[in-house]
């Protein structure tokens, strides 16, 4: 027999968090409850936290600030090639 589900789990969040979860939620076919179910047995069984956190590094909070490039490339190719000889240099 499954064991009883008798505890409730409360949590305040932004009006427009909780809409856009659902929204992707929802297209997964699953409810927020199923959600945060599956989150807690994650972090029953793993023993951990089961989402990798990361604080940002310098180099990667620079590119966030910095505005899109409007440059086009004709090909993948070229794309990477100017990628490989920026981190060369």
């Amino acid at each position: 027999m499954p064991p009883l589900k008798n505890e409730v789990v409360r949590a305040r969040v932004d009006a427009e968090l909780k809409h856009s979860s659902e929204q992707v939620l929802n297209s997964l076919g699953m409810s927020m409850t199923e959600a945060i179910r599956l989150f807690l047995t994650q972090v029953s069984l793993r023993q951990e936290f089961p989402i990798e956190l990361k604080i940002p590094n310098a180099t990667t909070l620079k590119a966030m600030a910095e505005s899109p490039s409007e440059k086009t490339y004709e090909s993948v190719d070229e794309l990477f090639n100017e990628v490989i000889s920026d981190a060369e240099h």
